[in-house]
C-alpha cells in the first residue's frame, strides 16, 4: 500500500451513519462481505448500499454511499447520502493498493488520474501513464484539484488518516463524488484482499470480484493448512532501524499474522496491538540475535546497504548465515515497490513466498513473487 502518510480523506460533506443503521427497503442480499471488518455491501433492486465502517484507526463514524444504476428508484431515506451512478466509466484513485483491483477486474483503462504516479509499479498501468492516459495529480495531501476537475471523473477514491482534507471538500462542492476506501486499515490478510468487492460494485463487476476473492481465499487457506502440518517453526526477526529505533510489527498486525500462517515463530508475537513497535537496538538484539530468519529488513535490498547503515546488523546470526529475505529489490521502473502495491490484494502470493522461505520442502517449485534472499 502506498505510504500511509500520503493517504487523504474528505468527510464533513459526507453524511455518515451508525454501523447498525439500515435502509427501509429489504436487501436482495444481506452483507456478503466475510473477511473484511471495515466494509459492508447491501444489494437492492437497482442499487447497492456501501458502508465503510472504519476508514482509519479510531474513526468516530462510519460512511454510507449509494451506488445506483440508471433509472433506479431510490427510497427517500437514502437521498441524503452521497451517491454515484454505476457502472463508472472514469475514476481517480489515490493509493497504489487500488491499482491491482482495477487490473484484476479488467477496468484499468478507466483510471484517468493518480497522485504521485511514480510510486505505481505495475507495468500495465505504467504503460498507460507513459502514454499520457493517466494524469499526474500532485500529492495525496496536496491533491491538484484543478487537474481533477479537468478530468471530471465519475468518482474519486480516497484513503484517510483523519477527517480533514480541503482538496477533497472542494471536489465534492464542485460535484465530484468522493468515496473513502479503508482497505489499509484491515487487520487480516484476507480482510484486505476482500476490498476488491468495493471496486466490483463500482464497475458492475460484482460476480467477477466475488470469484477473484474466493480464489485468493481458497488458495491462502490451502497454503496455510499445508504450513500447519510441519513440526518446524523457525524463529523470525522483522524490520530494521530508523534513526536508532528499530521498527517492527506488533503481535496482532497484518505482518505478524502472515508469519504465523506461514508456520513461523515471530519473536514478538506476544505483543498486543495491530500497529508497529519502536524498540531500542539493545532490546531487539537481546531477543532476536539468534533468529533463524530475518524477513523484511526495512528498505534494505543488499548486504552492502545494511553495512553502510550500521555495523550492528552484522551481529545477528541471520546476517552471518545469509538468511535475510527482502521485498525491497522488486520495484517498478520509477521506484514503486511491488510489495506495497500488490501484496494487500494478493495475500495468497505473499504466503506462498513465506512458506517457500521457511519450509522450502513444502513448495519446492515455487518462484518468488515478492521476496528475494539478500545478496
Amino acid at each position: 500500500m502506498q505510504n500511509l502518510k500520503w493517504a487523504v480523506i474528505a468527510t464533513f460533506l459526507l453524511i455518515g451513519c451508525g454501523k447498525n443503521e439500515r435502509p427501509a427497503a429489504t436487501a436482495l442480499h444481506s452483507n456478503h462481505v466475510e473477511a473484511a471488518s471495515g466494509l459492508a455491501l447491501y444489494e437492492y433492486e437497482g442499487y447497492t448500499v456501501v458502508k465503510v465502517l472504519e476508514p482509519w484507526p479510531g474513526a468516530k463514524r462510519s460512511y454510507t454511499y449509494v451506488l445506483w444504476k440508471r433509472n433506479a428508484k431510490l427510497p427517500d431515506s437514502l437521498r441524503s447520502y452521497p451517491s454515484v451512478e454505476v457502472p463508472v466509466r472514469s475514476i481517480v484513485v489515490t493509493s497504489t493498493t487500488h491499482i491491482p483491483s482495477l487490473e484484476m477486474l479488467g477496468v484499468e483503462k478507466s483510471l484517468t488520474g493518480f497522485p504521485n504516479t511514480r510510486f505505481i509499479s505495475s507495468e500495465r498501468t505504467r504503460a498507460r501513464i507513459d502514454a499520457g492516459h493517466v494524469k499526474e495529480l500532485g500529492g495525496n495531501r496536496d491533491l491538484d484539484t484543478e487537474a481533477v476537475l479537468d478530468l471530471h471523473p465519475d468518482v474519486v477514491i480516497g484513503n484517510g488518516i483523519d477527517d480533514h482534507n480541503p482538496a477533497y471538500d472542494n471536489l465534492m462542492r464542485a460535484g465530484i463524488p468522493v468515496m473513502l476506501n479503508g482497505d489499509w486499515n484491515e487487520k487480516t490478510p484476507l480482510g484486505r484482499a476482500e476490498w476488491i468487492k468495493f471496486f466490483g460494485v463500482l464497475f458492475g463487476k460484482e460476480a467477477k470480484a466475488d470469484a477473484l476473492f474466493r480464489q485468493i481465499r481458497d488458495d491462502y487457506q490451502k497454503i496455510r493448512a499445508l504450513a500447519r502440518k510441519t513440526p518446524k517453526h523457525p524463529t523470525i526477526l522483522v524490520g530494521a532501524m530508523y534513526q536508532d529505533v528499530w521498527n517492527l510489527p506488533q503481535g496482532g498486525s497484518w505482518g505478524a499474522l502472515f508469519i504465523a500462517d506461514a508456520g513461523g515463530d515471530y519473536l514478538w508475537k506476544d505483543t498486543s496491538g495491530t500497529g508497529s513497535l519502536q524498540l531500542p537496538f539493545e532490546q531487539v538484539f537481546e531477543r532476536g540475535q539468534n533468529a533463524d530468519f530475518w524477513i523484511g529488513p526495512g528498505q534494505f535490498a543488499s548486504f552492502a546497504e545494511l553495512d553502510a547503515a550500521s555495523d550492528h546488523y552484522r551481529e545477528f546470526r541471520s546476517y552471518q548465515q545469509k538468511t535475510i529475505f527482502s521485498f525491497s529489490s522488486r520495484k517498478g521502473k520509477t521506484g514503486g515497490m511491488l510489495y506495497y502495491e500488490l501484496a494487500p490484494n494478493r495475500p495468497d502470493l505473499v504466503l506462498r513466498d513465506l512458506v517457500s522461505i521457511l519450509h522450502p520442502e513444502l513448495l519446492p517449485n515455487h518462484r518468488p513473487v515478492f521476496f528475494d534472499r539478500l545478496r
